[in-house]
């Protein structure tokens, strides 16, 4: 571990403060700054660039799955938007309006949007006409704007970036098959990318989306034990089809209602890698997801380092994304520097390392040191970024095992509570989820295909009907 700390001396502990720590981390990470908009955040390069890569791994995996990219415009007319709030009691989010040029006022008001549903359904009630043009299967990229009272980056905000799946379909069970698929690309973008082991499951009726018939979530733990929703992929049935009048004549020459499907990750995921693997030192980014995976130092450079240094950069950037740190800071400072932005893997070259053929390897996880032979560094990197990924997932799946609780009695749920966790307990549905959630503050998280652990619920002594994962959550 680098003995700099000039980076580091102002990061609160991580099991001191955590959410000081968490906002010391955003900033002195580089990863985001403070706008002069209240809630609004600038995303600096890198907290920019995990994102991307996010995307570009979520595209890859949209276009597997037939999914095509458009483009919804930002504003909604107040009048169309209303017959979404109307049909959708209890989703009514703040939000922002236009209602001026600055020259004149607008004869409707317009709505920044905080969702799509609205303009998707009323885009399928026009280009869905036969079930030969089903299905339909969209998503966009794009901010949404939602007039949050208390913010904090990347987790909650007045805008965030996120992607927003609609899809239309002939059948049910069609619609049913796409919430469960795109629920499993999210918990396959935890396996490979994030390093973060979701838990999945259905969202009990309190907690699903307004207007959903089911919704299925992707969790996961924090470093603090409270847990945080991911990601949601929702099963509309035709509810939102009837309110938008999206019809298609089927293959009996009949006019049916069609089936809609509603999924979405946001920025939270950022949050999710900062809290899941981050330390005292700054960020510990997996390193598929990281936009440099390797880092290049040269420590005392003269012509031969340097050219030598380029020589490296040129081999490894075929498949890595490399950076060389040839400013004139001092190498500890570098280290230090590096540490805090999280990047994976870090190789210190200088004249003595040159003459014996060899350069000195760093993994960010762990602060293991690797003396390797040039010949073989290029897949000394590829194993090393790999074994790291592989240890960062199950460092964090047995985090998140290991505090996973069985509650048998509502006592022994409030003493699990405190220690931080997953609980699981067997309840008698929305009665006793409204009672945990006024008295201990923990929330459903989803549903758990488990047996029941107890015959009766410990917080009402009625029937036990399902098994839930309750958690507090951010």
């Amino acid at each position: 571990m680098s003995k700099n700390k000039k980076l580091v001396e102002s990061i609160t502990s991580r099991d001191v403060d955590f959410s000081q720590w968490y906002t010391d981390l955003c900033l002195k990470a580089e990863l985001m700054d403070y706008s002069n908009t209240q809630g609004f955040i600038i995303y600096r390069p890198l907290g920019y660039g995990i994102w991307e890569n996010i995307q570009n791994y979520l595209n890859n995996e949209f276009r597997k799955t037939g999914h095509q990219n458009v483009y919804m415009p930002m504003l909604i007319p107040e009048s169309l938007f209303q017959k979404e709030k109307d049909h959708v009691s209890g989703f009514a989010p703040e939000t922002a309006m236009v209602t001026t040029t600055g020259v004149e006022n607008l004869s409707e008001r317009l709505i920044i949007r905080p969702t799509s549903e609205v303009l998707f359904g009323t885009h399928y009630s026009k280009i869905v006409k036969s079930y030969r043009d089903l299905p339909k299967m969209y998503n966009q990229w794009c901010s949404v704007v939602r007039w949050e009272k208390t913010t904090r980056p990347f987790l909650r905000g007045k805008e965030f970036l996120w992607q927003e799946g609609h899809t239309v379909h002939a059948t049910a069970e069609e619609a049913k098959k796409e919430t469960h698929q795109m629920l499993e690309v999210y918990d396959k973008l935890g396996k490979e990318l994030l390093a973060i082991p979701f838990v999945t499951g259905r969202k009990t009726d309190k907690e699903k989306f307004a207007g959903a018939l089911e919704t299925y979530a992707i969790e996961a733990l924090m470093h603090d034990g409270q847990a945080l929703q991911s990601g949601t992929s929702h099963y509309f049935g035709n509810e939102f089809a009837h309110a938008f009048d999206i019809k298609f004549l089927n293959d009996k020459n009949e006019l049916e209602y069609a089936y809609q499907t509603s999924w979405g990750v946001s920025t939270r995921l950022i949050g999710a890698i900062i809290m899941v693997h981050g330390d005292d030192n700054g960020l510990v980014l997996p390193p598929y997801v990281a936009p440099t995976q390797v880092v290049i130092v040269p420590i005392r450079p003269n012509e031969e380092v340097l050219s030598a240094v380029k020589q490296i950069e040129n081999e490894l950037s075929d498949k890595f994304r490399v950076f060389v740190d040839d400013s004139d800071k001092s190498p500890g400072w570098k280290f230090s520097e590096h540490e805090m932005k999280g990047v994976p893997l870090r190789i210190e070259i200088g004249p003595r390392d040159l003459e014996n053929g060899q350069v000195v390897v760093t993994f960010r996880h762990n602060y293991e040191k690797h003396t390797v032979a040039l010949t073989d560094l290029h897949k000394f990197v590829e194993d090393g970024l790999k074994t790291m990924h592989e240890a960062m997932y199950q460092k964090a799946l047995e985090a998140t095992t290991s505090r996973t609780y069985e509650a048998k009695s509502y006592d022994e749920f409030k003493a699990f509570l405190k220690q931080g966790g997953y609980i699981k307990m067997s309840t008698c549905g929305e009665e006793a989820e409204i009672q945990i959630k006024e008295e201990t503050g923990a929330t459903a998280r989803v549903i758990l295909d488990e047996p029941l652990l107890t015959e009766n619920c410990p917080v009402t002594g009625k029937k036990a009907t399902q098994t839930i994962l309750f958690a507090r959550a951010y």
